[in-house]
């Protein structure tokens, strides 16, 4: 655990916002490299860039501020929460913010929405890659406790390592995350070579993503009990449950419609 990067005179940076910003140029980048296979211009994946920068900061603030209002703003200034450098962010709130925000994008310039979406997809996982390494930097989404060989001990004033007591070695979910996100990723690139229809990228993204979030939530440790929802399910497993359904129902549609319109007589 080590939040800080480097310092610029006496303004430190901080890793989490260091790899954030890493996992979306390396997310840009290599989806405007992948956009021209289906006739999309590199600029058009790059004029894009600020919209879902933004949409993906708003969102995943918002529901990170939301669901932590109570324990973590509530007494806290007002400015806090805008405090983004000191990490909480949440991927689900950010991907739909996101995803509204690049919806604006190509309505305004005329951009096909599922080209753009299916080009975006392997760098989404790409870009969480990066992000969740800047989770383990900075001590956030620890694991439960657990005695495994490669288990992970934080230093003295994180959550699982109070002064005068002894570290506890928890699941180092971050990198599981990362590790996932990473396979996802490469299967995800294979997969836009390949596709049968626009949009079937991005569909299989959500559908992939639900399930190995979902599993990594099951080692999580940082949850207070008033966020288990019935003592079992965290709000991240609640939220894949929806994504996941939003997916495979996308899958569907989309798959349907570029059927009729190969059937239809032009």
């Amino acid at each position: 655990m080590h939040p800080i990067a480097f310092k610029l005179g006496t303004w430190p940076l901080h890793w989490y916002g260091v790899l954030v910003a890493t996992g979306f140029l390396a997310g840009l980048w290599t989806a405007s490299r992948r956009a021209p296979r289906y006739g999309l211009k590199a600029e058009q994946v790059g004029d894009a860039g600020p919209w879902m920068i933004l949409g993906t900061i708003l969102g995943a603030r918002l529901l990170y501020v939301t669901t932590y209002w109570k324990e973590k703003f509530a007494t806290e200034p007002w400015w806090e929460v805008f405090m983004v450098q000191h990490g909480g962010l949440v991927f689900y709130g950010g991907l739909i913010g996101a995803s509204l925000a690049v919806m604006l994008y190509c309505t305004f310039r005329k951009v096909p929405l599922w080209k753009l979406a299916d080009a975006f997809a392997p760098s989404i996982a790409l870009g969480y890659v990066f992000g969740r390494l800047g989770c383990l930097m900075n001590g956030c989404c620890y694991g439960r406790a657990c005695a495994l060989p490669w288990a992970i001990r934080y230093p003295i004033g994180h959550d699982t390592h109070p002064d005068g007591g002894e570290a506890v070695g928890v699941h180092p979910t971050q990198i599981y995350d990362s590790l996932l996100n990473l396979a996802l990723y490469l299967f995800l690139a294979w997969l836009y070579r390949r596709k049968k229809f626009d949009g079937q990228v991005f569909a299989t993204y959500l559908v992939c993503y639900a399930f190995t979030r979902s599993l990594v939530e099951y080692f999580r440790g940082d949850y207070t009990p008033g966020h288990i929802h019935g003592g079992f399910f965290t709000p991240a497993q609640l939220v894949s449950v929806g994504i996941f359904a939003a997916g495979l129902a996308l899958a569907v549609v989309l798959a349907q419609r570029s059927k009729a319109q190969i059937s239809t007589p032009k």
